[in-house]
């Protein structure tokens, strides 16, 4: 079984683009859990310093994978936070 963090970096409350980036990430993590993938999706707000030191991050919605950014500024399909998150599990 492997783990995959996903992080929703966006506004507190969350936008619009915000909310429908982490219903794409959930559907994601959803459909792994058959293929014995566990997403575990936290969310992070982009306005807190800690997160902008971290990423360096400054649109919204990013997306991070195993702390690494994936995806900036933009809302993803399901299928290709699928296939970020495929990418990492094979490197292990």
């Amino acid at each position: 079984m492997k783990e995959v963090k996903v992080e929703v970096i966006g506004t507190d409350p969350p936008c619009i683009r915000c909310q429908a980036a982490r219903k794409a990430v959930e559907k994601t993590a959803e459909k792994l859990k058959q293929s014995s993938v566990i997403v575990h999706i936290e969310k992070a707000n982009i306005m807190s310093k800690e997160v902008v030191q971290k990423y360096g991050v400054l649109v919204s919605p990013a997306i991070a994978i195993n702390n690494t950014i994936k995806i900036v500024g933009r809302v993803p399909s399901p299928e290709e936070i699928e296939k970020l998150i495929m990418e990492v599990v094979k490197q292990g």
